[in-house]
């Protein structure tokens, strides 16, 4: 797929030097970019996994993925764990640092940082968890089962993003801003529920000394010391400590991530003026000089989310995928799935409660005064609505925490999989119809209006 450049040109709304186009076009751009090529990682990575788990080598895939590992550092052994754990322990953590840093920058410097301009999507993304989770809880009111209602709640951003980025031009810019706003909202609510109603019994011990990590980290940020290293170390003890608390593991990289300062060192401004001040002829004391003036004037969540997601969305999350998403998919099984209220309760929720949530929620905020984007209509709105019904990759986590028994858990990926599919193809449909018929014109807000509210 080629890149996005074309959008950067001059005459161009990205390619401006407004605030709304440094700050939020640009950004969106790079990071859509980065999100097609990921979900067609993870894709291919899932196909891998349901192929080998059906294969006639199935068993070296589970097998595989079971084995334990001992890790111990002098008399000090570490949590046991197997390879799927270790991923879903560890390596899901740094993608949910990621998360928290992308939270961060859309909170401090982003969309999110307008109340204004954040107030409908916010709106629009409870609807698109509220209405999944009433979906799944009606199919299943009790039982084992009835801990599964946040796997419907979920939105993959990658693929979401990816579905949309296909149709190009036929999108509006500010639908995909819409969608990338909703999805963050999203991903708040979705970590919210992992930390309240997805975590086992407390180690207070252990609890305390993650909390203390954190408040260290906090206060190194506040005394600017800006040693990596440092901050990997602490990190890593907040990660284990976590992890022996009972609350999932992956909340503290969210937490990690929602600390990293967003805003930088120097301004803008001043990078640019020392930069203009270099004589003609500068020395290489000067070079290194400049070069640091500019590098601070990055803020550090942007530096590290640069740095770390084409890590998270190339190698981790295709791992994830590699490793949760191989399910047997006999005659028995799928004839089970079909009569299954888990199964249902999953496709339903995604693939008709999150259109409907969203588009619901919406129509409601616009009867109290608030407006749609300009540009966009209802018929695009559903589409997009599809497309958060796209849960795979927090889905698929979530299921690991809901259930226990491995038959549901089964059930349970069997409807993320195909609803996800349903979703993308409803996306799809939906938004290429309501480009053609739709006018959209108008890609973007005027400056004045972000600011209002900041």
């Amino acid at each position: 797929m080629a890149g996005p450049e074309y959008l950067y040109q001059r005459e161009t709304f990205a390619g401006g030097d407004r605030w709304l186009a440094r700050f939020v076009a640009r950004p969106i751009l790079k990071f859509i970019h980065r999100e097609v090529a990921g979900s067609m990682l993870l894709l291919l990575a899932t196909a891998v996994a349901l192929i080998w788990a059906n294969s006639p080598w199935s068993d070296t895939y589970f097998d595989f993925w079971h084995h334990h590992i001992d890790i111990s550092v002098g008399g000090f052994h570490v949590h046991p764990l197997d390879l799927r754990e270790l991923v879903n322990d560890a390596l899901m953590a740094l993608f949910f640092f990621v998360v928290g840093l992308e939270i961060k920058r859309e909170l401090v410097t982003g969309y999110l940082s307008s109340v204004r301009a954040a107030t409908l999507p916010a709106i629009a993304a409870i609807g698109g968890m509220v209405v999944p989770a009433l979906l799944y809880f009606a199919f299943n009111p009790s039982g084992p089962a009835a801990s599964g209602w946040g796997i419907p709640m979920a939105t993959d951003i990658a693929f979401a993003v990816g579905i949309v980025a296909l149709l190009g031009s036929r999108v509006p810019p500010m639908l995909k801003l819409f969608l990338l706003t909703l999805a963050i909202v999203d991903d708040i609510g979705a970590i919210a529920v992992i930390a309240i109603f997805y975590t086992g019994d407390l180690d207070l011990r252990w609890l305390t000394l993650a909390g203390a990590m954190l408040v260290l980290v906090r206060l190194l940020t506040l005394m600017k010391v800006w040693a990596l290293p440092v901050y990997w170390v602490i990190g890593i003890v907040a990660w284990y400590a976590t992890l022996e608390s009972g609350v999932h593991a992956t909340i503290a990289g969210v937490a990690l991530g929602l600390l990293t300062p967003a805003k930088p060192l120097v301004s803008r401004v001043a990078a640019q003026e020392h930069v203009d001040d270099l004589p003609a002829s500068p020395n290489i004391e000067q070079v290194h000089q400049a070069a640091f003036v500019v590098q601070e004037s990055v803020p550090m969540t942007e530096r590290l989310e640069t740095m770390l997601h084409p890590f998270t969305a190339f190698l981790i999350v295709p791992i994830f995928a590699l490793a949760n998403a191989g399910v047997p998919l006999s005659g028995d099984i799928l004839a089970d799935a079909a009569g299954s209220p888990v199964t249902w309760g999953i496709v339903l929720g995604l693939v008709i409660g999150k259109p409907v949530g969203i588009a619901a929620f919406t129509w409601v905020a616009t009867r109290f005064g608030f407006q749609l984007p300009p540009g966009l209509n209802w018929p695009q709105f559903i589409g997009m609505g599809f497309a958060a019904g796209i849960g795979f990759t927090v889905s698929i986590f979530i299921t690991g925490l809901a259930f226990d028994d491995g038959g549901i858990t089964d059930l349970a990926k069997i409807g993320i999989l195909f609803a996800s599919a349903c979703a993308a193809i409803a996306a799809l449909a939906f938004l290429r119809f309501s480009g053609e018929h739709g006018a959209h014109t108008e890609v973007m807000p005027e400056e004045h209006e972000v600011h209002e509210g900041s």
